[in-house]
């Protein structure tokens, strides 16, 4: 059933959008910046994104600021193909987030600001008006659960989405800079990740939701035990443990030159479930969402640098392959 769902190929996404900036050209460090370069930003948009450019269809449900940052977010969805009847302006205080990081690996610095984030407005009443049995999944990033109203209100989602037969995707996605604390962070992702079909997140999510990194795998094994269909443990350079019909499949990754770390976790999600929608085995699946992550590292960018379909069995064709799973 929730294969079923996921292959509907059409997907609620919650959580948010941003813009981000980053100093060009590439290598240039955020204290010499002259000019920079802008662009689409935050998680969930970002795997909408990726989706729709590997021939999905996907809806963005948030909220953002109406102003100039808020509109430009709106005009980059319309650009990317991404529905945003769901995207609500809210006026006041609260500000859409910004992103700022360096596009190298080298001392790379990524800085956020997500003070009174306009996502977090997303209320109940918002959830409510959807209609979720236009979709085939409901997929989130673990960032909208820590500060209300936005976290009972996706909680609300996930109720109604378990009642209209949609299967839920959980990006863990922790960002402790968004959180009160760790010891509020750990209960509420792990109260999402006990309610959720599809679990992604790598070893230090998985650690910190086990209260170790050292039991992060642990911890994965069990939720594929006790509630969730697939889980997918990710390692970095490492690759991944991915959990399945009783199954552990391990993956390596696709080497290449990465520009910078951002960006990956985002499109390897979106590869994993564009290729699961087309009814590829679940190795596959997670080989060519490991491909798109490696794609996105090398290029500037985040949702700019996700790849099309085309762009995927390039890469896949002219690639000599992954490495051996550790």
């Amino acid at each position: 059933m929730i294969l079923d769902g996921i292959k509907k190929r059409n997907f609620l996404v919650i959580g948010r959008v941003g813009m981000d900036l980053s100093p060009d050209p590439a290598g240039t460090s955020i204290r010499d910046a002259t000019t920079m370069a802008v662009a689409m930003g935050g998680s969930s948009a970002n795997i909408a994104a990726g989706l729709v450019k590997l021939g999905c269809q996907s809806a963005l449900l948030t909220s953002v600021s109406d102003d100039a940052v808020g509109w430009y977010c709106e005009g980059q969805l319309d650009h990317y193909g991404i529905d945003r009847t769901h995207v609500k302006r809210i006026t006041g205080e609260a500000r859409t987030s910004l992103a700022i990081y360096e596009t190298r690996l080298a001392d790379h610095q990524s800085v956020i600001y997500r003070n009174n984030a306009a996502d977090f407005q997303m209320s109940i009443e918002d959830v409510e008006a959807v209609d979720y049995s236009q979709y085939g999944a409901l997929i989130t990033a673990g960032t909208v659960f820590a500060a209300e109203p936005s976290r009972s209100a996706t909680f609300r989602a996930f109720e109604l989405a378990r009642e209209a037969g949609l299967p839920i995707i959980f990006d863990v996605d922790y960002r402790p800079y968004s959180w009160p604390s760790a010891q509020v962070a750990e209960e509420v992702l792990s109260r999402a990740g006990a309610l959720s079909d599809v679990i992604v997140g790598n070893d230090e999510e998985f650690g910190f939701m086990a209260g170790d990194i050292s039991r992060g795998l642990d911890r994965a094994r069990a939720l594929a035990r006790s509630s969730a269909a697939i889980v997918v443990y990710k390692m970095g350079p490492g690759g991944a443990v991915t959990f399945a019909n009783q199954q552990e499949i391990r993956t390596g990754i696709y080497p290449v030159t990465a520009l910078k770390p951002t960006g990956a976790g985002d499109s390897f999600m979106a590869g994993l479930l564009a290729s699961l929608a087309e009814g590829r085995e679940m190795q596959d699946a997670v080989l060519r969402g490991s491909a798109c992550a490696s794609i996105v590292v090398a290029r500037p960018g985040c949702a700019p640098a996700m790849p099309v379909m085309a762009e995927l069995e390039t890469f896949l064709a002219s690639h000599p392959g992954p490495t051996d799973p550790r």
